[in-house]
């Protein structure tokens, strides 16, 4: 009886999972969250988005993808089906929270959090197909996954810390310079939601309403935007040489540049390559690893104990500087 009130707690009773395998169950988590995204892409570059006539079946007859509607109903059937992936993963992630020792009720949170995050996603991909592919509620779909995206950051590297009050690695003008930089960040992500829903690819072959914004300024507000994050990523990563920030701070600091180069040159091909699909893929790809690095730089600037079980390090003796 009381694995059926309480299956977390009865699984937790008989399987303790090593620090490893919570750690694995996070980057799944965070794999598939990334997954789930290019391959939302995929189902919107190849004109895929309504292949499947109806949410939360694929026709009004039909829970799966029929013979009739061919390949596009295919692509968007499989992203629906990964869907249960990404379930899946998160649902390995919050069982194996649960069933470590001792219990960190913070990673479990977070492992729920995710799970609020892909339903209400799920329910929005819903919406956006029901409406025809409304470009504000595609903008909306790729935001939350970006939410997910976060979190899943988060929860990755929250496996490999202890759950003491974390302690600030930089002085705080840079911690300051790392909110500055995941702002904007957040701008250049929204912003090129704008560019997608202004721009060529609607996600279906159909006439579909696009938002009325002209193409060419929204791509220039993104690209302004990009440059400004770029500008904040090169700042930081002076000033964490300046501060004699330790080592993997500053590796995490060169690998977001170095993904920013990356991103940049994609952006600026397929705008003056009119946009090819393969590169729009790539692109979204590019998005997502920017957001996870930002995250990453962010999360360095701070430590807690690696091991739950250890004793507190010493804080340090600058009163001025604030946790993260």
């Amino acid at each position: 009886m009381g694995a059926v009130l309480n299956p977390l707690a009865y699984i937790a009773s008989r399987w303790t999972p090593s620090p490893r395998i919570v750690q694995r169950a996070a980057f799944a988590a965070l794999l598939m969250s990334v997954a789930i995204v290019v391959t939302g892409g995929a189902v919107r570059l190849t004109g895929s988005g309504l292949g499947c006539d109806t949410w939360p079946k694929c026709t009004d007859d039909s829970l799966i993808v029929t013979q009739e509607q061919g390949f596009h109903g295919a692509v968007e059937f499989t992203n629906r089906m990964l869907t249960y992936v990404l379930c899946a993963a998160v649902g390995w992630g919050i069982v194996a929270a649960r069933s470590a020792k001792p219990w960190r009720r913070s990673l479990t949170r977070l492992g729920w959090t995710q799970f609020f995050l892909v339903m209400g996603n799920a329910v929005l991909g819903g919406i956006t197909v029901l409406t025809g592919l409304n470009p504000y509620s595609v903008a909306g779909h790729f935001l939350l996954a970006t939410s997910l995206i976060a979190v899943t950051t988060i929860t990755w590297q929250r496996t490999r810390e202890g759950d003491d009050a974390p302690r600030p690695r930089v002085p705080g003008p840079v911690r300051r310079l790392s909110w500055a930089l995941i702002v904007t960040t957040v701008v250049l992500i929204a912003a090129g939601t704008v560019v997608t829903g202004s721009g060529p690819h609607a996600g279906d072959r159909s006439e579909i309403k696009r938002m009325p914004f002209d193409w060419s300024a929204t791509a220039h507000v993104h690209a302004v935007s990009a440059w400004l994050v770029c500008a904040l990523a090169v700042a930081m990563w002076l000033v964490l040489r300046v501060v004699d920030a330790p080592v993997d701070t500053r590796a995490r600091a060169r690998d977001l540049l170095i993904v920013l180069l990356a991103q940049g040159a994609i952006g600026y091909v397929q705008y003056f390559t009119h946009v090819p699909e393969a590169l729009v893929a790539a692109h979204m790809l590019g998005s997502c690893l920017v957001w996870i690095a930002v995250l990453r730089v962010a999360l360095s600037l701070r430590e807690r104990t690696e091991d739950p079980l250890a004793a507190p390090a010493p804080a340090l003796d600058d009163a001025k500087l604030s946790t993260v």
